[in-house]
């Protein structure tokens, strides 16, 4: 049995945990028991009595065949809980409202969370719509504008290496170019994605420095085809001012914990 900060992890716990990570990472493409059984390395017997105990709770949902399993809506209430309880997030909602205000683009809050960016609260644009809301979905951190900035706020030593994935054909898959990259960001003060999570679209990214090291950002989200240069040099003004706001009025926060472990 392994061991986490001294004490003993509980098997069953961790492989509950484990069973609703998997299932919120497929999204909308629900999973049969085998997959699970043999993805979690778990026998199907063992499996099966886990989904039904989670399905009891409202943690994991079946279909009317009760062959396919996804995430339950209990998750989602828990999700919410943690953005309401969360008192950055609450501090930081009003300056996204501002920012999407000013400037008619996405303006997004993330948190990094291991090798990825989590994302905490979205402010869409008007100008076009997305079918999906993107808070509660994570993004590798390496691809987005909102990682680059909060790994430019950590030691080049403490990125792991390559090769890393690639999202679009402009994603930094070695560690060289990412860390010039990330030079670049500490340099400007901002991150800049231009493609690499998602085509077509260009973001501009802002730690938000009131913990050590930055856990959480802001970006702005921009498609690639309304974005000039008069445009850029306005977002980048507007997003400093609003992260000058942010910190100015958030309290001084702890140390917090390396994220890329």
């Amino acid at each position: 049995m392994s061991e986490t900060g001294g004490v003993r992890e509980v098997k069953s716990a961790a492989r509950t945990v484990e069973l609703l990570e998997v299932l919120a990472a497929r999204g909308d493409r629900p999973a049969r028991l085998q997959e699970l059984a043999d993805e979690l390395g778990v026998p199907r017997s063992s499996m099966y009595a886990l989904l039904q105990t989670l399905i009891a709770r409202g943690w994991v949902r079946t279909d009317v065949t009760g062959s396919l399993y996804g995430i339950g809506i209990r998750a989602l209430l828990t999700g919410t809980g943690y953005l309401d309880s969360d008192p950055r997030v609450r501090l930081v909602r009003p300056f996204l409202d501002e920012a999407s205000e000013a400037l008619g683009e996405t303006i997004h809050l993330g948190r990094l969370d291991g090798r990825d960016v989590a994302y905490l609260a979205t402010r869409e644009s008007h100008e076009y719509v997305r079918t999906l809301s993107r808070v509660g979905r994570r993004l590798p951190a390496h691809v987005g504008a909102l990682g680059k900035a909060l790994l430019a706020e950590r030691p080049d030593e403490d990125l792991p290496e390559g090769p890393y994935e690639a999202l679009t054909p402009n994603s930094h898959t070695d560690r060289a170019a990412l860390l010039a990259d990330l030079a670049g960001v500490r340099s400007r003060g901002y991150s800049v994605d231009r493609e690499e999570g998602v085509p077509g679209i260009v973001g501009f990214g802002f730690a938000l420095r009131y913990d050590v090291s930055a856990r959480d950002a802001i970006s702005c989200s921009v498609p690639v085809d309304r974005l000039t240069g008069e445009h850029e040099t306005r977002i980048v003004a507007v997003m400093r001012e609003i992260r000058a706001r942010i910190e100015a009025t958030a309290p001084a926060g702890g140390t917090a914990a390396a994220q890329w472990r």
